[in-house]
């Protein structure tokens, strides 16, 4: 054996087990060694067979499955006190165990491996157990998105320090070498000093990071302003003082064109009546306009801050209509809960894909699997209408698709010009319009007035899943499988700014109150917050164990609340870029969340069936005394909201507070 072959054998060796100062150090003394003609050889024969012998052994594929088997058996035999935090290191070892032998080709000792261990944990990470199935060959390693994301990323994991030593001095004691470099390679520990953490099911405990986690740590470093835009319409009515007064001279009144609307804004009255006479009666209040300020103290709280772009203005009527809804709003605590109003569609054939309801409840949209999209008027529902049919691109269609079964007109106005499944509606806050997204990588401007397709927004190269239009109308944001979101005005053909940095599809899109950011959920599990003036990324929202498929911003834009497909809901703080407190409850996918209008309430729309209702205040002020103690509910359902079988996958909070669901009949949930 040449000096080269030996040099080969270390080098490789040094190079795997990270020792990579040892490896710089290694070569320069074999260079000058060689130079040197008083050195004959580097090192003894015995030595160089050993360290050959030792490193064939080390590429053996039973030395993951004894490793990772005696971490196991040494983790669930350790106290109680440090176990459930030592139990956070084997998902991570598991996983990259099997990956490993992927990648060298052991096929047959990954599957059985995989198989064997597999069932430890099912129960916290059931979804990417079931992705990982699939992953056959070393091929599949590189071409699969979420394998490679999980090879390229690292996790963080919460431990206290004398966890962690006990953890050490194990694979020290028991010359695990094969463990320790994956430990060393693909986990960061976040080292708290004291006694381990009582609460066992906290989203921070073990978390999928980038490659660089200063990366990520100086991005949430970044100033954000989370306040409220200067000069709004609530500052404007809480400086006018008279919300009690005018909102009892409009309780007489209809305005010009609610006519329509007046049956429903009466059952709305008269369901939630009775809590604001209590309320006036526990304060004691005169028709003085004491009473309404508590409405908006949640409101006035946060800081005043300058738009970034240049926003539109709001039409008179469209003023006068909105502050008539302010001045009638009902307040909501966890005393008084919202009244709800369920849009329900039936015989819909597994069709529905989306829904979305206007700002006052008036219109439904639905999306559908066969790239229509349909509106229906509240208002006219029941009647018989004039019933019309729009086109987008062609005008191919003929009268017999508005008609039903039975010769009768149908009570819908269906818009037409997509050529993909519809993912995502939304209507204008401030407008007669209606935006839609879809598979054929398109976003499309509806006039809900006109009854026609105004324009085809083309930007993405994938299909878009979500669209929202801003706060304040005009501007709009989509989100697309081509790992963008993007920013748009309604008189621009092309996108104004390109949020680029989620390594997987984004799948929801929300608008902060003050229009100057955006938050994107993904399904890499992160929930990004984006300037929408620069385009950078400002905050990264790191806990979710599966993809984020809902998000929502508290009136104020301090908070913000994200639903995952495992069924979990995070409450973050925007200007810490921390979870305030996980919301646990619902056992399928969230596909809604909406905060009510002065923010005391969270709703959420799940997959199982079910609207629940959270208390925000609580949830948001925990004591750290009661986080230390590990005594605080994580559990702050007020109450949950059973479907008789519709899956619920819209939500919104009237201005007024009345809350809106809509889903679709399913016979076998």
């Amino acid at each position: 054996m040449d000096d080269e072959e030996i040099l080969g054998y270390v080098t490789a060796y040094l190079k795997k087990k990270g020792f990579k100062q040892t490896e710089k150090v290694f070569q320069e003394e074999f260079q000058q060694n060689k130079s040197s003609s008083s050195s004959s050889t580097l090192l003894e024969p015995d030595i160089a067979n050993h360290l050959l012998a030792f490193s064939q052994l080390e590429n053996g594929p039973a030395r993951y499955h004894n490793g990772y088997s005696r971490l196991r058996t040494w983790t669930y035999s350790s106290l109680d006190l440090y176990r459930h935090e030592l139990l956070r290191v084997l998902y991570p070892v598991f996983i990259h165990c099997f990956m490993d032998l992927v990648a060298k080709g052991h096929i047959q000792e990954a599957r059985n491996f995989f198989n064997t261990f597999r069932e430890d944990h099912e129960l916290m990470h059931l979804r990417d157990i079931q992705k990982l199935e699939g992953v056959l060959s070393p091929t599949h390693l590189k071409e699969m998105e979420f394998a490679h994301s999980l090879r390229q990323s690292k996790f963080n994991i919460k431990i206290c320090e004398y966890s962690y030593e006990l953890l050490l001095q194990h694979l020290h004691s028991t010359q695990s070498t094969t463990i320790l470099g994956i430990v060393n390679e693909h986990i960061n520990f976040q080292v708290t000093s004291g006694q381990p953490s009582l609460i066992s099911d906290d989203p921070e405990a073990v978390t999928l990071i980038g490659s660089s986690q200063e990366a990520a740590n100086q991005t949430n470093q970044k100033e954000i302003h989370w306040g409220l835009l200067e000069d709004s319409l609530e500052e404007r009515l809480e400086k006018a003082g008279a919300l009690l007064s005018d909102s009892e001279k409009g309780d007489g009144e209809t305005k010009e064109g609610e006519n329509d609307e007046s049956k429903k804004r009466s059952i709305e009255v008269g369901k939630q009546g009775a809590s604001v006479k209590k309320i006036k009666k526990d304060k004691g209040g005169s028709a003085t306009g004491k009473t309404a300020k508590p409405e908006v103290n949640t409101v006035s709280a946060a800081p005043r801050v300058k738009p970034e772009l240049p926003l539109p203005t709001i039409p008179t009527e469209v003023e006068h209509s909105i502050l008539e809804d302010l001045r009638n709003r009902v307040q909501l605590s966890n005393v008084a809960l919202p009244s709800v109003s369920f849009y329900t569609f039936i015989n819909t054939h597994n069709g529905l894909s989306c829904s979305s309801i206007s700002h006052d409840g008036s219109l439904v949209a639905g999306g559908f699997s066969d790239s229509s999209l349909k509106v229906w008027d509240m208002a006219k529902l029941g009647q018989q209408p004039s019933n019309s049919l729009s086109q987008g691109d062609n005008d191919t269609a003929q009268n017999e698709q508005v008609l039903g079964k039975s010769g009768g007109k149908r009570q819908y106005t269906l818009f037409q010009g997509h050529s993909g499944p519809v993912y995502a509606a939304s209507f204008c806050p401030v407008g007669d319009f209606l935006l839609s997204s879809s598979a054929d990588s398109t976003v499309r401007l509806w006039s809900t007035k006109l009854n026609a397709n105004l324009v085809c927004y083309k930007g993405h190269n994938y299909p878009v899943w979500d669209v929202q239009f801003s706060p304040m109308g005009h501007y709009f944001a989509s989100c697309s499988h081509d790992r963008t979101a993007r920013v748009w005005s309604m008189d621009r053909i092309h996108p104004l700014r390109i949020m680029a940095g989620h390594l997987s599809d984004v799948d929801c899109v929300q608008w902060h109150a003050n229009c100057n950011y955006i938050a994107t959920g993904s399904s890499d599990k992160t929930v990004r917050l984006w300037d929408v003036q620069s385009g950078e990324c400002v905050r990264v929202f790191v806990g979710h164990r599966g993809m984020v498929l809902s998000l929502s911003m508290s009136p104020d834009g301090r908070y913000m609340a994200s639903g995952d497909e495992d069924g979990t809901i995070m409450m973050w703080d925007l200007s810490s870029g921390r979870c305030v407190t996980p919301l646990v409850g619902h056992t399928s996918c969230v596909w809604s969340l909406a905060f009510s209008s002065e923010g005391s309430i969270l709703a959420s729309g799940s997959a199982d069936c079910t609207v629940k209702l959270w208390d925000v205040n609580t949830s948001t002020k925990v004591s750290r005394i009661e986080e230390k103690n590990g005594n605080t509910n994580r559990l702050r359902s007020l109450k949950t909201l059973p479907t008789k079988s519709t899956p619920v996958n819209a939500l919104r909070f009237s201005r007024r507070n009345l809350l809106f669901a809509a889903g679709a009949l399913v016979k076998n949930v």
